[in-house]
């Protein structure tokens, strides 16, 4: 998956348990439980993990369960928001170019795809990163 450019200045991510994710459709942020924070390396790790993500197609549904905030030293760099169900994340936010934001398809069913959910179910299992 294509990451913003900002992602090399990314220090923090929150992670986040999506409550409400019809709202987010039409939402600046993200709306959920923050259930950790992931500072260096594992923010670098974590990223990597979502660089690689495959593409895949785009189903219907689109309400994402986990999302994530990247921040940097200067503060918010973007946002994700993840459907492991229709296979689409969704990007915006401050550091992301023109063109870029939206919701794109990617493969949830791939190794990378699943490594990462596991790692947002442990933190929301946890409530610790």
């Amino acid at each position: 998956m294509l990451l913003p450019i900002t992602r090399e200045k990314a220090e923090l991510i929150e992670v986040v348990r999506m409550t409400d994710p019809m709202r987010l459709l039409g939402s600046e942020d993200l709306t959920g439980d923050e259930v950790a924070l992931w500072e260096d390396p594992r923010t670098e790790q974590t990223l990597a993990l979502i660089g690689d993500l495959p593409d895949g197609e785009l189903h219907r549904c689109f309400f994402p369960g986990w999302g994530v905030r990247v921040h940097g030293a200067d503060g918010l760099l973007f946002r994700l928001a993840f459907c492991f169900d229709c296979h689409g994340v969704r990007l915006w936010g401050p550091g992301v170019p023109d063109g870029q934001e939206g919701i794109r398809g990617f493969d949830a069913d791939s190794a990378s795809a699943r490594e990462l959910l596991q790692l947002f179910r442990d933190a929301g299992s946890t409530g610790s990163g």
